[in-house]
């Protein structure tokens, strides 16, 4: 029987997150702009997540915080707990007609639980290759054992969303899910855009006006790829070129970081038009991490006109066209970075070309489409699963039938 997802618009939705107000990332970025649409267009949304004593900004929503711990080693993250009695009731009393999980974590386990038992579809998000992470801590051998446990998750969800094509095809390849969607990103061009440049601001910086400035943008942790952009702008350096180093973000590895690069010009966290103002103002942005999904540094400083210096890996190749918008580079090749960094810095017309094409290529990224086309997703969710179970519900899955 074919259905009409218009009929399956939802009224409540319920979100789970590790992270939604107590660092600012690009998922975290996502999700908010998701619950601020969502609630634009009449649609409760309760969010369910770990908090800190102090906010990194003002969130969207309304928040109900869960039990959670700070991870050893990397303080500023949490881990829920779970999801508390009292987490529970307030969803049972809320009634969410579509359940949103954006990390498979203990607490996005216990809200797929709760689905079950209850006959809500659910919907996940991937917004992290968690699976690689050990790989930069000295314990890859956990990496398969965290893809069984996150594919286990993603198999129970009615849709899985990825933020790029490049990210769902190495998901597929890995049978991550039963049913991969594109949930792309947006960007907000009122905001990063080329007329934020500001060469009094660059000056300040020590920044020549004919400096060309190579920007980091993210969270200074390890699997950002440090190593390699340290390393890259040493042989850089070694070559003879001139350049700059700039340098926005906080985190762990700051202190280590500026060492590496003591010539590199270091503003920490920035946000809003600073944020903005410090994209505009450099000139070649270089991302040599292969752990983002989609890549909203990346797509921010492209339309910010900067052409883009990438490895090759998720994320970044669906945003940048080698050759055209900047370079997609072997992840760790150090010689095939270096080059692509100085054939821009020593071609002007090859510079040019590529940073206007890269600026014109984020003219279809926009939020209100993107998250448009989730609701539409969403719909089908939840048309799909009445479908499914006769327009109410399903039997109740054994493994979940505990009592609460």
């Amino acid at each position: 029987m074919p259905f009409d997802s218009r009929t399956s618009r939802p009224r409540r939705i319920a979100l789970f997150s590790g992270n939604y107000n107590y660092v600012m990332d690009g998922p975290v970025r996502a999700l908010n702009k998701l619950v601020a649409f969502l609630e634009r267009q009449g649609i409760e949304v309760l969010v369910f997540a770990p908090t800190a004593k102090e906010a990194a900004f003002k969130h969207s929503g309304t928040l109900i915080s869960v039990p959670s711990v700070a991870i050893p080693g990397r303080s500023e993250y949490r881990v829920a707990l779970g999801l508390p009695l009292s987490a529970r009731k307030r969803l049972t009393a809320f009634r969410p007609d579509l359940i949103h999980i954006a990390a498979p974590d203990l607490l996005g386990w216990g809200a797929l639980r709760w689905a079950r038992r209850h006959f809500v579809p659910v919907v996940s998000s991937f917004h992290t290759r968690f699976d690689t992470y050990p790989r930069y801590y000295h314990m890859a051998w956990l990496e398969k054992h965290i893809t069984g446990v996150m594919r286990n998750f993603y198999h129970r969800c009615e849709h899985v969303y990825v933020p790029s094509d490049s990210m769902a095809e190495i998901l597929r390849e890995q049978d991550m899910a039963r049913d991969l969607r594109i949930w792309t990103r947006g960007v907000d061009s009122g905001l990063f855009n080329k007329s934020q440049r500001d060469l009094a601001w660059r000056r300040s910086l020590g920044f020549a006006d004919d400096d060309k400035v190579i920007a980091f943008v993210g969270r200074l942790v390890l699997e950002k790829g440090l190593g390699v952009f340290a390393d890259t702008l040493d042989a850089l350096k070694a070559a003879g070129v001139p350049f700059k180093a700039l340098v926005v973000g906080e985190g762990p590895e700051r202190e280590r970081f500026s060492k590496r690069l003591p010539d590199a010009v270091f503003t920490g966290y920035l946000q809003g038009d600073a944020l903005a103002r410090a994209y505009a103002s450099a000139d070649i942005f270089f991302n040599a991490s292969v752990t983002e999904t989609f890549g909203n540094v990346t797509l921010e400083a492209m339309a910010s006109g900067l052409p883009c210096v990438c490895a090759d890996a998720t994320g970044s190749r669906t945003l940048v066209r080698d050759g055209h918008t900047g370079y997609l580079i072997k992840p760790g090749d150090i010689d095939a970075f270096r080059g692509a960094l100085r054939a821009l810095i020593e071609d002007p017309v090859l510079y040019r070309r590529m940073a206007d094409a890269s600026f014109q290529a984020t003219a279809p990224y926009t939020w209100n489409a993107v998250l448009t086309a989730l609701l539409e997703q969403y719909q089908e969710a939840i048309a799909g699963y009445r479908l499914r179970h006769g327009g109410t519900g399903a039997v109740v899955d054994p493994e979940y039938s505990a009592a609460e």
